[in-house]
């Protein structure tokens, strides 16, 4: 939208020549230009960042409504930090995109009340772009608090920026010479294409990112959803039970057993404390936060000579009969590339007020899309046997079978039964209202690019009236000049759509591989939903630009180029 700014300001400075010249002559000098354009354009900033301001206020309020249920306690009342930040980096946006080719304005020659032919010295476009890129990159270090952080942002922005613009300027480039098809009205629609590549490639950009968004929010959203449900067999444990005692474990196969529940397994548990990496003590300090809250905290430990059969092994090799009497460990893969453990590295542990040290030997991958019971650190019997233990299992419990956790309470007081499913269904509820919180954000995108869109059609004005008054001058109709028109926007709105599309569906497949960790189903309505809805929000920009165009008479058109 910045950008489009700047090229709407190039048009305005086109538009305006002529009122500065005659101010020129009329005596103003170029400072009092200079003023009159700064004063304007702040105004117009402050307008513009006062109107998003109440906006953005009248928004929070719908999304207090939205997440009302899952909060449960009366939110405190904005604050007018916000309301002054967003007017900041309002004013900012239009000063830095805005003003430097405007600038032009105030060095516009007298002489041109005589010679039209006469402006001012032209700007190169690219210091335009870079003082508002400039702006823009403040206003990102400012907001993420630390350069280096707020620079990062920055790049992967004018990135992904820079992919987008070059494969919709390329495909417009590309279409805008297939013109040999089709009537003529059509030819000349799809050959503006490629005349106005710049222009259109902006209009491109603007509808794809907010339509990318919504796609992601409403089918991607879903799609990941429900693969990682399908993920799940139907048989996958949805009651954990834990603080099981020695002398119990028994009782509680008994009960599995008697109720014809599948048997599962118990595994041991230990609490213990991470001190020492080969030799040395650990350093709280020296890990970032995530891993800082681990090393501080005690770990649940394990003890078995067979590893479960859930866990896959990515390095090293499995216990052997060296490990039972030495000692030796197992630990997943996450937490080794967090706390920068290896193969080979020894651990030193604290379990009831004594120390045991043993060697990693393998390194596990765990699936804990599972439910089942996993742990990070995984010992040899011989290390752990003799300390204080409970035990932990999982099982899956039918529906009609869910009072018996109750009658498993009752029996075993002691025990805590912890039910997954009822956890899964409130995880979901409040999934669902922070994403419709969200969405409700983001239409604020996508009217945004709606408007730039329009803003974006309006740079171009003079250029599609000129057009249309040189075809209504060789004979074309009212209706051929709207049919080429519509000819050029449906194209756009396609591209738009299904850039949209491809931007969800490889943002889904990025979140699914690296975050979630499951292969993504593409979800074919996308490819179809993105290209109709970019037409819909390119028709409703089509009928106010061509009645600007067509209301134009080709006669005045013509005298004014």
């Amino acid at each position: 939208s910045d950008v489009c700014s700047s090229d709407l300001t190039r048009h305005y400075l086109r538009r305006h020549l002529d009122g500065y010249a005659v101010m020129r002559c009329m005596g103003a000098t170029q400072r009092r230009l200079l003023v009159l354009l700064l004063v304007e354009f702040a105004l117009l900033g402050v307008i513009a960042s006062v109107l998003g301001a109440l906006g953005g206020y009248l928004g929070q309020a719908v999304i207090v409504g939205l997440v009302a249920e899952l909060v449960k306690v009366p939110l405190p009342a904005p604050s007018l930090l916000p309301a002054v930040q967003g007017c900041a980096v309002g004013i900012v946006l239009v000063l830095g995109f805005a003003l430097p080719p405007l600038l032009q304005l105030k060095g516009v020659p007298a002489l041109r009340v005589l010679r039209r032919e006469l402006g001012p010295a032209r700007q190169s476009s690219l210091f335009a772009y870079a003082s508002g890129l400039a702006a823009f990159a403040a206003l990102v270090v400012w907001q993420a608090g630390e350069a280096r952080l707020g620079l990062v942002v920055f790049g992967g922005f004018c990135a992904a920026f820079a992919v987008f613009a070059i494969v919709a300027w390329g495909l417009l480039k590309l279409i805008g010479r297939a013109t040999r098809a089709g009537g003529l009205t059509w030819r000349f629609g799809i050959a503006n294409l490629g005349r106005r590549a710049a222009a259109n490639t902006l209009q491109v950009l603007s509808l794809s990112i907010g339509l990318t968004t919504i796609l992601l929010l409403t089918f991607t959203r879903g799609d990941l959803l429900a693969t990682w449900q399908a993920k799940l067999p139907p048989d996958a444990p949805n009651r954990f039970i834990v603080n099981i005692q020695p002398d119990q474990r028994a009782a509680v196969a008994e009960f599995f057993s008697a109720n014809a529940i599948a048997q599962p397994e118990i595994y041991p548990m230990v609490r213990g404390r991470y001190v020492e990496l080969n030799g040395q003590p650990v350093n709280a300090g020296a890990f970032d936060e995530r891993a800082r809250r681990m090393v501080e905290r005690e770990f649940n430990l394990s003890y078995m000579q067979e590893l479960p059969p859930h866990n896959r092994l990515v390095a090293g090799r499995a216990f052997n009969a060296d490990d039972s009497t030495r000692g030796a460990l197992s630990v997943e893969e996450g937490i080794a590339r967090t706390l920068g453990w290896n193969i080979g590295y020894v651990l030193t542990w604290q379990v009831a007020g004594e120390n045991f040290k043993a060697e990693i030997v393998n390194i596990r991958k765990l699936d804990w899309d599972s439910m089942r019971v996993n742990f990070f650190v995984i010992a040899t019997p011989a290390l752990l046997e003799k300390a204080p233990t409970s035990y932990i299992t999982s099982f899956h419990l039918p529906t009609d079978k869910a009072a018996l956790t109750l009658t498993l309470s009752k029996r075993l007081p002691n025990l805590t039964v912890v039910d997954m499913s009822a956890l899964l269904r409130q995880a979901q509820d409040l999934v669902a209202q922070v994403v419709a919180a969200v969405q409700f954000i983001f239409l604020f995108a996508v009217g945004a690019g709606v408007l730039v869109l329009y803003a974006s059609l309006l740079a171009t004005r003079d250029e599609r009236v000129r057009e249309a008054a040189v075809m209504r001058a060789l004979g074309a109709s009212r209706q051929q000049v709207l049919a080429a028109q519509r000819a050029e926007f449906a194209v756009l709105g396609l591209l738009a759509g299904l850039l949209a599309a491809a931007g969800a569906t490889g943002i889904g497949w990025l979140i699914a591989q690296k975050v979630f960790q499951f292969p993504y189903q593409i979800n074919h309505w996308v490819w179809l939903i993105g290209p109709l809805l970019g037409l819909g929000c390119l028709g409703v920009n089509l009928r106010a630009a061509a009645r600007a165009v067509l209301d134009t008479p080709p006669l005045a058109a013509l005298r004014d180029a």
